[in-house]
């Protein structure tokens, strides 16, 4: 009995543990009595408890139910605007189609002209980017880059301003304008300088000509200026302020003027032959040097000579003909020799002159010879270098055999170069030693004629007739 009391009170405790149920702490039943009455309240309290949720779980399911049918009503006015937002939006679309037939049929060949309206606008701001004249007026391709890019019809407004820009640009294009521009300076600094600019040809500052920069929309002093004359008439023009002056003009908007900065000039030119070409200069300069130090005194000599020629009978041992006239007229008792004897004694005088008016003439001729032999020379290097770095490209691209080619040349210009002027000293030196040499011949002759006159006449023996000294009948 107690066994089945304690089971009894076990299972009323796990009930009310799984319903929830708040109990008051009650003591243990101590009889069947006390357990069934127990029972009984807690039935009791279970059934108020379950009629509490059931009436708010009625209470919850009206609400719910109203709010389901104000949804299935919110859904049906949303199915219906749709429906009405749908036939709109397809009456809508009729009608665009409508006026687009309409535009298209009204604006006939307006469509074509505003395509080449904005093409021209595209073109123009292309052309003003790189003018120079935009270094005058930097904004004025904003616009017509925004009429190139846009996708509506272009206004009245747009259309003048196409107009303008381009009228404009004719306009500056022949003039010759005065301005103050910054101006970036070779050290990559900008400055504020007064510029010249002819149309969009041309610009100059303080004499030095400037490049545009069309990204940075300013104008830069040239790394390399043209020759002196260019700087000279951009000084003049920048200093003008009526009239004419000449002035230099590039059609191409700089492309020649850069490519005429660029060329080298002859010492770079001279540096591009490397050792050959030093060589061949070196022999040049070399044989100036002794050609010109010849002329001096070839021409010193010569001046001697004539001034000899004018008092022969007092010899003077400054020239070369006074010493030959010394070496005979200065022993009288010389004068009673053979004649075979005194022309030997000439002719060893003579001979003695000779070297010192003909020095240097091997030398420049050796010179000429040589100087296309090392232009020659050159030239092979210059090949070879262009054959390896086709070999090692493996192809055929002018640039690369530029450097080869180049070097061969200015290697065959700078042997031409020495050996015709060379060429030219030798015939000079040798022209004027010839005379030198010539006046000494004929005057020792003529010493000798008289000579051998004198000597017949004192062994009372006719004198030879100048037929007769012509032909050699004295001797």
């Amino acid at each position: 009995m107690k066994r089945l009391l304690a089971l009894s009170v076990a299972a009323l405790a796990v009930l009310t543990a799984e319903q929830g149920i708040s109990t008051r702490p009650a003591r243990a039943a101590q009889s069947l009595e006390e357990l069934l009455v127990e029972t009984k309240n807690l039935r009791a309290e279970e059934e108020k408890l379950n009629a509490a949720r059931e009436k708010e779980f009625l209470s919850n399911r009206d609400q719910q139910a109203a709010l389901l049918a104000g949804a299935d009503k919110a859904r049906a006015a949303a199915e219906g605007r749709g429906q009405e937002l749908s036939a709109q939006y397809d009456a809508n679309e009729k009608l665009i189609n409508e006026l687009d037939t309409q535009v298209t049929d009204r604006s006939g060949n307006l469509g074509e002209l505003f395509g080449v309206t904005r093409q021209v606008a595209a073109d123009t701001a292309s052309a003003l980017q790189q003018s120079m004249i935009s270094a005058e007026f930097p904004e004025r391709e904003e616009s017509l880059r925004k009429l190139a890019g846009s996708k509506e019809l272009p206004s009245i407004r747009e259309l003048e301003g196409l107009w303008y820009e381009l009228l404009r640009e004719m306009t500056e294009s022949g003039r010759v304008a005065r301005m103050t521009s910054s101006v970036v300076q070779a050290s990559g600094d900008p400055e504020q300088a007064e510029v010249v600019r002819i149309g969009p040809f041309v610009a100059m500052s303080n004499g030095r000509y400037l490049n545009y920069l069309p990204t940075q929309r300013k104008l830069a002093v040239m790394s390399r200026q043209p020759p002196e004359e260019f700087t000279d008439a951009a000084l003049e023009l920048q200093e003008a302020t009526s009239g004419s002056v000449r002035a230099p003009v590039d059609p191409s908007r700089g492309v020649i003027l850069a490519l005429y900065v660029d060329r080298p000039n002859i010492w770079e030119r001279i540096q591009h032959g490397e050792a050959v070409g030093y060589v061949i200069i070196a022999v040049g300069v070399i044989g100036a040097v002794l050609a010109a130090y010849q002329f001096v005194f070839l021409s010193w000599v010569r001046r001697g000579v004539n001034r000899q020629l004018e008092n022969v009978d007092r010899p003077v041992a400054d020239n070369p003909l006074g010493r030959v006239l010394l070496a005979f007229k200065g022993d009288h008792s010389r004068i009673d020799e053979l004649a075979e004897v005194a022309e030997l004694r000439i002719s060893e005088a003579v001979l003695r002159e000779i070297p010192p008016l003909e020095r240097f003439q091997a030398f420049l001729k050796l010179g000429v010879a040589a100087g296309p032999l090392l232009g020659l020379i050159g030239t092979v290097i210059g090949m070879i270098i262009t054959f390896q770095s086709i070999t090692e490209s493996g192809s055929s691209d002018p640039k690369l055999m530029a450097n080869g080619i180049g070097q061969a040349m200015i290697a065959t210009v700078l042997g031409l170069g020495i050996a015709i002027p060379l060429l030219f000293m030798n015939a000079g030196l040798a022209s004027l030693s010839k005379h030198v040499i010539q006046v000494l011949d004929e005057q020792s002759t003529g010493l000798l004629a008289e000579n051998i006159e004198k000597k017949l006449i004192q062994n009372g023996e006719p004198a030879p007739t100048g037929r007769e000294r012509k032909h050699g009948v004295a001797a």
